[in-house]
Protein backbone atom coordinates (compact mmCIF):
# COMPACT_ATOMS: atom_id res chain seq x y z
CA UNK A 1 0.00 0.00 0.00
CA UNK A 2 2.82 2.36 0.92
CA UNK A 3 4.51 1.68 -2.40
CA UNK A 4 1.26 2.42 -4.25
CA UNK A 5 0.86 5.73 -2.39
CA UNK A 6 4.40 6.74 -3.29
CA UNK A 7 3.73 5.91 -6.94
CA UNK A 8 0.59 8.03 -6.90
CA UNK A 9 2.43 10.87 -5.21
CA UNK A 10 5.26 10.62 -7.74
CA UNK A 11 2.80 10.62 -10.64
CA UNK A 12 1.05 13.67 -9.20
CA UNK A 13 4.37 15.48 -8.81
CA UNK A 14 5.31 14.73 -12.41
CA UNK A 15 1.95 16.01 -13.62
CA UNK A 16 2.39 19.19 -11.58
CA UNK A 17 5.88 19.63 -12.99
CA UNK A 18 4.64 19.22 -16.57
CA UNK A 19 1.81 21.70 -16.02
CA UNK A 20 4.16 24.18 -14.37
CA UNK A 21 6.76 23.99 -17.11
CA UNK A 22 4.08 24.13 -19.77
CA UNK A 23 2.66 27.27 -18.14
CA UNK A 24 6.02 29.06 -18.34
CA UNK A 25 5.49 29.89 -21.98
CA UNK A 26 2.30 30.57 -23.86
CA UNK A 27 4.19 29.49 -26.98
CA UNK A 28 4.42 26.00 -25.50
CA UNK A 29 0.67 25.99 -24.82
CA UNK A 30 -0.47 27.23 -28.23
CA UNK A 31 2.23 26.75 -30.84
CA UNK A 32 0.18 28.38 -33.62
CA UNK A 33 -1.47 31.20 -31.67
CA UNK A 34 -0.35 34.61 -30.42
CA UNK A 35 -2.23 36.72 -27.87
CA UNK A 36 -1.56 40.49 -27.96
CA UNK A 37 -3.08 42.88 -25.43
CA UNK A 38 -2.65 46.50 -24.42
CA UNK A 39 -2.61 49.99 -25.86
CA UNK A 40 -5.84 51.32 -27.37
CA UNK A 41 -3.71 53.68 -29.45
CA UNK A 42 -2.07 50.66 -31.07
CA UNK A 43 -5.04 48.30 -31.31
CA UNK A 44 -5.95 49.15 -34.93
CA UNK A 45 -2.29 48.95 -35.93
CA UNK A 46 -1.87 45.65 -34.12
CA UNK A 47 -4.94 44.21 -35.82
CA UNK A 48 -3.69 45.32 -39.24
CA UNK A 49 -0.35 43.60 -38.59
CA UNK A 50 -2.18 40.49 -37.38
CA UNK A 51 -4.39 40.29 -40.47
CA UNK A 52 -1.43 40.60 -42.83
CA UNK A 53 0.61 38.04 -40.89
CA UNK A 54 -2.26 35.52 -40.79
CA UNK A 55 -2.84 35.97 -44.52
CA UNK A 56 0.76 34.91 -45.13
CA UNK A 57 0.53 32.20 -42.45
CA UNK A 58 -2.99 30.69 -42.69
CA UNK A 59 -2.42 28.15 -39.91
CA UNK A 60 -1.54 30.87 -37.38
CA UNK A 61 -4.01 32.75 -35.16
CA UNK A 62 -3.13 36.22 -33.87
CA UNK A 63 -5.65 37.85 -31.50
CA UNK A 64 -5.31 41.55 -30.66
CA UNK A 65 -7.29 43.35 -27.93
CA UNK A 66 -7.00 46.78 -26.32
CA UNK A 67 -7.85 47.98 -22.85
CA UNK A 68 -4.88 50.28 -22.32
CA UNK A 69 -1.14 49.91 -21.80
CA UNK A 70 -1.68 49.07 -18.14
CA UNK A 71 -3.93 46.18 -19.14
CA UNK A 72 -1.26 44.93 -21.52
CA UNK A 73 1.55 44.87 -18.98
CA UNK A 74 -0.76 43.28 -16.38
CA UNK A 75 -1.55 40.49 -18.87
CA UNK A 76 2.14 40.02 -19.63
CA UNK A 77 2.96 39.80 -15.91
CA UNK A 78 0.21 37.21 -15.40
CA UNK A 79 1.36 35.28 -18.51
CA UNK A 80 -2.02 35.63 -20.22
CA UNK A 81 -0.60 37.22 -23.36
CA UNK A 82 2.51 36.77 -25.49
CA UNK A 83 3.00 40.43 -26.42
CA UNK A 84 1.96 43.60 -24.60
CA UNK A 85 1.44 46.69 -26.75
CA UNK A 86 2.42 49.88 -24.91
CA UNK A 87 2.19 53.51 -25.95
CA UNK A 88 4.71 54.41 -23.25
CA UNK A 89 7.86 52.89 -21.81
CA UNK A 90 7.73 50.53 -18.85
CA UNK A 91 8.06 52.09 -15.42
CA UNK A 92 10.83 51.02 -13.04
CA UNK A 93 8.14 49.46 -10.85
CA UNK A 94 6.81 47.36 -13.74
CA UNK A 95 10.31 46.19 -14.63
CA UNK A 96 10.87 45.20 -11.00
CA UNK A 97 7.57 43.29 -10.96
CA UNK A 98 8.58 41.43 -14.11
CA UNK A 99 11.88 40.41 -12.52
CA UNK A 100 9.98 39.17 -9.48
CA UNK A 101 7.96 37.02 -11.90
CA UNK A 102 11.21 35.58 -13.22
CA UNK A 103 11.73 37.38 -16.53
CA UNK A 104 13.43 40.43 -17.97
CA UNK A 105 10.93 42.36 -20.14
CA UNK A 106 12.12 43.06 -23.66
CA UNK A 107 10.93 46.44 -25.01
CA UNK A 108 10.91 46.75 -28.80
CA UNK A 109 10.08 50.02 -30.57
CA UNK A 110 7.84 49.06 -33.49
CA UNK A 111 6.51 52.49 -34.56
CA UNK A 112 6.49 56.15 -33.59
CA UNK A 113 3.57 58.44 -32.86
CA UNK A 114 2.77 62.08 -32.41
CA UNK A 115 0.06 62.87 -29.90
CA UNK A 116 -2.39 65.19 -31.61
CA UNK A 117 -4.18 67.85 -29.56
CA UNK A 118 -7.60 68.29 -31.13
CA UNK A 119 -10.46 70.76 -30.91
CA UNK A 120 -13.79 71.27 -32.64
CA UNK A 121 -13.39 72.55 -36.24
CA UNK A 122 -15.27 75.74 -35.28
CA UNK A 123 -12.59 76.65 -32.72
CA UNK A 124 -10.70 79.64 -34.22
CA UNK A 125 -7.36 78.69 -32.65
CA UNK A 126 -4.75 77.08 -34.88
CA UNK A 127 -2.01 76.43 -32.33
CA UNK A 128 -0.92 76.43 -28.68
CA UNK A 129 2.38 76.39 -26.81
CA UNK A 130 3.35 73.60 -24.44
CA UNK A 131 2.87 75.98 -21.49
CA UNK A 132 -0.64 76.82 -22.67
CA UNK A 133 -1.43 73.12 -23.03
CA UNK A 134 -0.23 72.44 -19.50
CA UNK A 135 -2.37 75.31 -18.18
CA UNK A 136 -5.47 74.11 -20.05
CA UNK A 137 -5.24 70.44 -19.13
CA UNK A 138 -4.34 71.15 -15.49
CA UNK A 139 -7.32 73.52 -15.18
CA UNK A 140 -5.52 76.80 -14.44
CA UNK A 141 -6.94 78.12 -17.73
CA UNK A 142 -10.65 77.41 -18.11
CA UNK A 143 -11.87 79.70 -20.90
CA UNK A 144 -10.68 79.70 -24.51
CA UNK A 145 -10.55 83.50 -24.40
CA UNK A 146 -7.54 83.29 -22.05
CA UNK A 147 -5.43 81.76 -24.83
CA UNK A 148 -6.72 83.88 -27.71
CA UNK A 149 -9.89 81.98 -28.56
CA UNK A 150 -13.62 82.63 -28.19
CA UNK A 151 -15.37 83.40 -24.91
CA UNK A 152 -16.27 79.79 -24.25
CA UNK A 153 -15.63 77.43 -21.34
CA UNK A 154 -13.02 74.77 -22.01
CA UNK A 155 -14.10 71.14 -21.68
CA UNK A 156 -11.00 69.06 -20.96
CA UNK A 157 -11.01 65.48 -22.24
CA UNK A 158 -8.44 62.88 -21.27
CA UNK A 159 -7.89 59.16 -21.58
CA UNK A 160 -8.47 57.22 -18.37
CA UNK A 161 -5.61 56.57 -15.96
CA UNK A 162 -4.95 53.02 -17.19
CA UNK A 163 -4.02 54.39 -20.61
CA UNK A 164 -0.39 54.75 -21.63
CA UNK A 165 -1.44 57.82 -23.61
CA UNK A 166 -2.78 59.37 -20.38
CA UNK A 167 0.48 58.64 -18.57
CA UNK A 168 2.64 59.96 -21.40
CA UNK A 169 0.63 63.18 -21.74
CA UNK A 170 0.74 63.84 -18.00
CA UNK A 171 4.48 63.22 -17.72
CA UNK A 172 5.54 65.09 -20.87
CA UNK A 173 2.97 67.88 -21.17
CA UNK A 174 1.58 68.62 -17.70
CA UNK A 175 4.82 67.85 -15.85
CA UNK A 176 7.19 68.65 -18.74
CA UNK A 177 9.43 65.74 -17.78
CA UNK A 178 10.19 67.12 -14.31
CA UNK A 179 10.38 64.29 -11.78
CA UNK A 180 9.57 66.64 -8.89
CA UNK A 181 6.36 67.92 -10.52
CA UNK A 182 3.03 66.87 -9.02
CA UNK A 183 0.88 68.41 -11.77
CA UNK A 184 -2.35 66.54 -12.45
CA UNK A 185 -5.23 66.80 -14.89
CA UNK A 186 -8.00 69.27 -14.03
CA UNK A 187 -10.40 67.95 -11.41
CA UNK A 188 -13.30 68.39 -13.85
CA UNK A 189 -11.54 66.67 -16.78
CA UNK A 190 -13.67 64.00 -18.41
CA UNK A 191 -11.78 60.68 -18.42
CA UNK A 192 -12.85 58.69 -21.48
CA UNK A 193 -12.25 55.04 -22.20
CA UNK A 194 -10.81 55.26 -25.70
CA UNK A 195 -9.25 57.54 -28.30
CA UNK A 196 -12.38 57.13 -30.42
CA UNK A 197 -14.52 58.36 -27.52
CA UNK A 198 -12.40 61.52 -27.36
CA UNK A 199 -12.69 62.00 -31.12
CA UNK A 200 -16.48 61.62 -30.97
CA UNK A 201 -16.84 64.11 -28.12
CA UNK A 202 -14.58 66.73 -29.72
CA UNK A 203 -16.47 66.41 -33.00
CA UNK A 204 -19.75 67.48 -31.37
CA UNK A 205 -18.58 69.82 -28.56
CA UNK A 206 -17.31 73.31 -29.60
CA UNK A 207 -15.63 73.84 -26.21
CA UNK A 208 -13.83 70.51 -26.03
CA UNK A 209 -10.12 69.78 -26.26
CA UNK A 210 -8.56 66.34 -26.16
CA UNK A 211 -5.60 64.33 -27.31
CA UNK A 212 -4.96 61.02 -29.04
CA UNK A 213 -2.50 59.25 -31.31
CA UNK A 214 -2.31 60.98 -34.67
CA UNK A 215 -3.61 57.86 -36.40
CA UNK A 216 -7.07 58.88 -35.14
CA UNK A 217 -7.08 62.35 -36.74
CA UNK A 218 -10.09 62.93 -39.00
CA UNK A 219 -11.83 65.82 -40.72
CA UNK A 220 -14.36 65.91 -37.86
CA UNK A 221 -11.74 67.35 -35.50
CA UNK A 222 -9.02 69.97 -35.92
CA UNK A 223 -5.47 69.10 -34.91
CA UNK A 224 -3.62 72.07 -33.43
CA UNK A 225 -0.04 73.02 -34.22
CA UNK A 226 2.11 72.89 -31.09
CA UNK A 227 5.11 75.06 -30.17
CA UNK A 228 7.75 74.18 -27.57
CA UNK A 229 7.54 77.76 -26.27
CA UNK A 230 6.39 81.23 -27.33
CA UNK A 231 9.61 81.79 -29.31
CA UNK A 232 9.47 78.51 -31.24
CA UNK A 233 7.63 77.62 -34.44
CA UNK A 234 4.21 75.98 -34.32
CA UNK A 235 4.45 72.45 -35.68
CA UNK A 236 1.71 70.14 -36.97
CA UNK A 237 1.56 66.45 -35.98
CA UNK A 238 2.72 64.89 -39.26
CA UNK A 239 4.91 61.89 -40.09
CA UNK A 240 7.81 64.08 -41.27
CA UNK A 241 7.65 66.26 -38.17
CA UNK A 242 7.66 63.26 -35.85
CA UNK A 243 10.60 61.64 -37.67
CA UNK A 244 12.59 64.89 -37.48
CA UNK A 245 11.61 65.33 -33.82
CA UNK A 246 10.23 68.79 -34.65
CA UNK A 247 6.81 67.95 -33.20
CA UNK A 248 7.05 68.39 -29.41
CA UNK A 249 4.72 65.57 -28.33
CA UNK A 250 6.21 62.50 -29.99
CA UNK A 251 6.70 59.04 -28.49
CA UNK A 252 7.69 55.46 -29.31
CA UNK A 253 5.12 52.68 -29.63
CA UNK A 254 6.34 49.43 -28.12
CA UNK A 255 5.86 45.71 -28.10
CA UNK A 256 7.00 44.06 -24.87
CA UNK A 257 7.71 40.35 -24.41
CA UNK A 258 8.69 38.05 -21.56
CA UNK A 259 12.41 38.05 -22.28
CA UNK A 260 13.92 37.73 -25.75
CA UNK A 261 11.12 36.79 -28.17
CA UNK A 262 11.34 33.26 -29.53
CA UNK A 263 9.60 31.07 -32.06
CA UNK A 264 6.35 32.33 -33.51
CA UNK A 265 6.43 35.53 -31.44
CA UNK A 266 9.88 36.37 -32.82
CA UNK A 267 8.64 35.68 -36.36
CA UNK A 268 5.69 38.03 -35.83
CA UNK A 269 7.86 40.85 -34.48
CA UNK A 270 10.32 40.37 -37.35
CA UNK A 271 7.36 40.83 -39.71
CA UNK A 272 6.25 43.97 -37.85
CA UNK A 273 9.73 45.47 -38.31
CA UNK A 274 10.04 44.35 -41.94
CA UNK A 275 9.47 46.64 -44.91
CA UNK A 276 5.98 45.18 -45.34
CA UNK A 277 5.15 45.64 -41.66
CA UNK A 278 6.38 49.22 -41.63
CA UNK A 279 4.31 50.04 -44.73
CA UNK A 280 1.28 49.06 -42.63
CA UNK A 281 2.43 51.59 -40.00
CA UNK A 282 2.26 54.36 -42.61
CA UNK A 283 -1.09 53.11 -43.93
CA UNK A 284 -2.59 53.37 -40.42
CA UNK A 285 -1.16 56.94 -40.15
CA UNK A 286 1.61 56.28 -37.66
CA UNK A 287 5.33 56.78 -38.18
CA UNK A 288 7.65 53.93 -39.24
CA UNK A 289 10.85 53.13 -37.34
CA UNK A 290 12.24 51.45 -40.42
CA UNK A 291 11.54 53.21 -43.72
CA UNK A 292 13.70 50.89 -45.84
Amino acid sequence: MAKKNWLLLGSGFCLLLVLTLGGCSRQNQQANAIQIKGSDTMVNLGQAWAEAFMKANPKVSVAVTGGGSGTGIAALLSNTCDIAELSRELTSEEIAMAKEKGFEPKQITVALDGLAVVVHPANPLSGLTMDQLAAIFSGSVSNWQEVGGSNLSIVVLSREVNSGTHVYFKEHVLRRGRRDSQAEFAANALMLSSSQAIADEVAQNPGAVGYYGMGYISAKEKALAIAKDANSPYVQPTIDNVISNAYPISRPLLMVTRGQPLGLVARFIDFVLSAEGQKIVVKIDFVPVNSK
